[in-house]
């Protein structure tokens, strides 16, 4: 089965792609494959979303590559082909963000984006470094990682779901942010695997192993 990396010049997936075909070596879980193609991502068994920066220009630069929107779109709703957003790449899931601009997302899972307020304003935005994740309800994907495990953390805005039971895990950062979300075939974490070490790569690993 394939794993596709969907690349819409949204970052450096130079570390990603090694990390992904690293655990698919390892769990013997077919090949991964970067592409801006939307035949490629049509076809593939599993798709990974990742993404850095703003929310209106990685939705703008999805929409400049033709066709591929719509194929994740369509692979992912139509098809249940299993789905990983990684940063932005998660944040695309919600219904709109509020980055500057009301954009639209996925709506793969109902919420905004918005902009981290900590309680504290001693506390920096971005939300950077390493934090300890919260695991709220069980899944899959968190196979293997409890409440304490530390992950990566790089962004100014976070997912607010609409439906608590759609959010996963969350960590502290003067204030609850969403840290992995999911329904369905469909999850997404707001850190960055690839930056996370052994945790990272064990939800990477979870992730192709899943049959949702």
């Amino acid at each position: 089965m394939s794993t596709v990396l969907v690349d819409y010049d949204s970052g450096n997936l130079h570390s990603a792609a090694k990390a992904f075909q690293r655990m698919a070596a390892e769990t013997h879980c077919g090949r991964v494959e970067v592409t801006s193609h939307p035949e490629v991502v049509a076809g593939a068994g599993r798709i990974v979303l990742p993404g850095d920066g703003a929310f209106p220009s990685c939705r703008a630069a999805l929409a400049r590559i033709d066709g591929l929107f719509e194929a994740i779109e369509d692979a992912v709703t139509r098809r249940a082909v299993p789905f990983l957003g990684i940063c932005i790449g998660m944040q695309m899931m919600a219904t709109r963000g509020l980055e500057f601009t009301e954009t639209p997302g996925f709506g793969l899972v109902g919420g905004d984006v918005v902009r981290i307020t900590p309680a504290d304003p001693a506390l920096k935005v971005p939300h950077m470094g390493w934090n300890d994740l919260i695991i709220d309800r069980p899944h899959p994907i968190l196979s293997g990682v409890e409440t304490g495990r530390h992950a990566y953390f790089v962004h100014s805005y976070h997912f607010r779901v609409a439906d608590p039971r759609h959010r996963l895990a969350h960590v502290d950062h003067g204030g609850e942010i969403a840290a992995v979300v999911g329904r369905d075939n469909m999850v997404g974490v707001q850190f960055h695997p690839e930056k996370s070490q052994a945790t990272g790569l064990r939800v990477i690993a979870n992730f192709l192993q899943w049959r949702p």
